[in-house]
């Protein structure tokens, strides 16, 4: 019988996990002080009662959440638009699909408060980044598909730049063999945050449309040349539903 190409993957590198715990460093990632809890939970109140007024528009031109019924799918949605991701998971993604969501968060101290938030909303957190945590974190994604679970990662988080497809993505899409759904996100009034990614927060009774791109599929095997061109292309196709 075929084997996957995505668990040839994991059982090699579970193997090499395996062979380097003793001399690679363990990083810990950052657990959410009293305060960030506390913080977690007034937002998601504030977040739950500005949902309240909001008048959101789902568009799903592909099909990518009937889709989503047999088989998983990455969704790929930049970082400042995480306030809209929530609820395209609670109100859309899970309801159609019928699948829970688990996104990869950094194992910073600000990543620890976003774990809150996330699991306010029944998100399963996976800790790590490009630069901390990686292997792990591609390792326990892969084990979170293999459960059934949706997969997220904000491609120009946790740090930046703002607007700029970093590796994680790709290489997720490579290990797992799923395809990526760009998720567009965009209102007309909005606040916008001093922060490297430029947070937005829709205001109230304003309208939010939120729009599943066109899936991108990545080849098992890259040179450089084609990594840099579906990078192109996934950026591409999240500006294009993903308006300032």
């Amino acid at each position: 019988m075929h084997r996957p190409p995505w668990r040839s993957w994991f059982a090699q590198h579970s193997r090499e996990e395996s062979d380097h715990t003793l001399s690679d460093p363990v990083v810990i990632p950052n657990k959410a002080s009293l305060g960030q809890r506390l913080a977690a939970r007034l937002l998601y109140v504030v977040l739950r009662l500005l949902r309240l007024t909001w008048r959101v528009r789902f568009s799903d031109p592909h099909g990518s959440l009937v889709a989503g019924i047999e088989k998983p799918f990455i969704i790929c949605v930049w970082h400042n638009r995480l306030a809209y991701a929530m609820y395209a998971y609670r109100d859309s993604i899970k309801p159609v699909s019928g699948r829970r969501l688990a996104a990869m968060v950094s194992a910073s101290k600000d990543g620890a408060f976003l774990v809150e938030i996330l699991r306010a909303f029944g998100i399963e957190p996976v800790r790590g980044s490009t630069s901390r945590r990686g292997r792990q974190a591609l390792l326990e994604l892969s084990r979170q598909m293999k459960a059934g679970l949706h997969l997220a990662i904000t491609p120009d988080g946790p740090r930046g730049p703002c607007y700029e497809i970093q590796d994680g993505i790709l290489s997720l899409a490579q290990v797992t063999g799923l395809p990526i759904i760009p998720l567009g996100c965009a209102s007309r009034r909005k606040l916008r945050f001093k922060s490297w990614d430029r947070f937005q927060l829709p205001l109230p009774f304003t309208r939010c449309d939120i729009v599943y791109g066109e899936p991108l599929q990545v080849p098992r095997k890259l040179d450089e040349a084609e990594r840099d061109k579906i990078r192109d292309e996934l950026k591409h196709r999240l500006e294009a539903i993903s308006p300032e």
